[in-house]
């Protein structure tokens, strides 16, 4: 019996953890997405900027590598580790959140790759419901992009939906100070945004050139 009483607070601490990450790593990306923006001074350029390309060109955020996709969490979550070790609080359990939430844009990014892309193993945590599946995140993606911000598990976003936890926060912050939910040029009909995301404009796939040349790349494309 008490085995199977510790087992269970196992389980319920590793759940509690696994959502309270979730609901962190939503937090920060709601705060990019609805007050900042790429003018702002230091995370303007450093993390706005990567947010509304990832608004605007989905899939480009999984040409990063781990390091450009996660340098800024990896830092936050070492500096944690580094405060909590000498004053004895170091745990399984801040492990747990800190690998959790240093890996969140990870887990994000494998949201939007393909199966091939993301191999068999990922692919079934995505099936399985142990990592967010990309059905369930593609509900962030559609307009206007204004919830289901926690990229990590399917279990915590709709609790919050339930709760009308974003717009509730969000009228709380305009009655105290005025600030409201930033413009967002990637839904439709509310801008092209702005011209630097030239720059990050996928490049159209070549048309075949319907010779059938031998050797040419754009038949060969069309081959495939």
């Amino acid at each position: 019996m008490n085995t199977l009483m510790h087992l269970l607070r196992l389980a319920a601490q590793t759940l509690g953890i696994v959502a309270l990450a979730d609901f962190v790593a939503g937090l920060i990306h709601w705060a990019e997405d609805a007050y900042f923006t790429a003018e702002t001074p230091v995370v303007g350029p450093l993390l706005i900027r990567a947010n509304i390309v990832h608004h605007h060109y989905p899939r480009f955020f999984t040409r990063l590598s781990w390091w450009q996709s996660s340098w800024d969490l990896a830092l936050v979550g070492t500096g944690l580790l580094l405060v909590a070790w000498p004053l004895g609080l170091l745990s399984w359990q801040l492990g747990l959140f800190v690998l959790l939430s240093v890996n969140a844009n990870e887990i994000h990014k494998m949201a939007h790759r393909t199966r091939a892309e993301n191999g068999r193993l990922i692919s079934s945590l995505q099936d399985w419901r142990i990592l967010q599946t990309p059905r369930h995140h593609g509900r962030h993606h559609a307009d206007p992009k204004n919830t289901y911000y926690c990229p990590i598990t399917n279990f915590v976003n709709p609790v919050l939906e339930r709760l009308q936890f974003w717009p509730r926060l969000e009228r709380f912050i305009a009655r105290l100070t005025g600030a409201t939910h930033r413009h967002d040029t990637a839904v439709r009909g509310q801008g092209p945004g702005p011209a630097w995301l030239a720059e990050y404009r996928p490049a159209a796939a070549p048309s075949p050139c319907a010779k059938n040349c031998a050797g040419c790349p754009r038949c060969a494309k069309r081959a495939e």
